[in-house]
């Protein structure tokens, strides 16, 4: 089974039976790595669910630096939801980290779902309060945590990531800088080699 279709089966709950029915509602992009799917200053006008490959949201500011806001790696989906609401262009950008397949879902596609499938709408509203309280938890740890402390947050919400990603961009995800992420792992692996050093004493 391919990822949209578990996305589909065992998250919206539509009908194993129904699932080839849903294709018309969405298209599959191969994109190179690099390659954009959003620009800034563009208006979003699709969810993006990735199949394969790994996605990244960033912005960038006055200076030049980007800010990177979400990774998606496969079965996630990613999109600048209030450019789509509001139809306003996007202050962010979307590309690929890697060579990746990824599902474009239609502007319509959640209506279209519940449409025909009405159950589906409360599993998706369930999907985005739980994105919201995720955003949020990430703006207070932003703000009031330590680094060490964004990091393992990270790692846990990520946990496969760090062999995928360039280290500058987990530390712009982080908010941090390149030295300071390389700093909080070196203590962070000597504090584990003590805590096994302790317990093989």
């Amino acid at each position: 089974m391919d990822n949209i279709s578990s996305y589909l089966i065992n998250i919206l709950k539509v009908p194993d039976s129904a699932v080839n029915n849903c294709t018309t509602f969405y298209h599959l992009s191969h994109l190179k790595k690099g390659e954009m799917l959003l620009r800034e200053g563009e208006v979003c006008h699709e969810v993006f669910f990735v199949e394969k490959g790994l996605l990244r949201m960033y912005s960038i500011d006055a200076g030049g630096k980007e800010h990177i806001v979400q990774f998606a790696p496969e079965s996630w989906l990613i999109s600048d939801r209030s450019s789509m609401f509001f139809n306003e262009k996007s202050n962010y950008f979307i590309d690929a980290i890697e060579d990746s397949e990824v599902w474009a879902l239609k502007p319509d596609f959640f209506a279209q779902m519940h449409s025909s499938f009405p159950g589906t709408v409360e599993n998706n509203d369930i999907l985005l309060q739980k994105h919201i309280r995720t955003l949020q938890d990430r703006i207070n740890s932003l703000l009031s945590d330590p680094a060490e402390e964004r990091y393992l947050k990270f790692i846990k919400r990520y946990p496969d990531l760090m062999q995928r990603v360039p280290q500058w961009m987990v530390a712009s995800y982080l908010g941090i800088t390149p030295e300071s992420l390389s700093r909080v792992r070196k203590e962070l692996a000597r504090k584990n080699f003590k805590t096994k050093k302790d317990l093989d004493l």
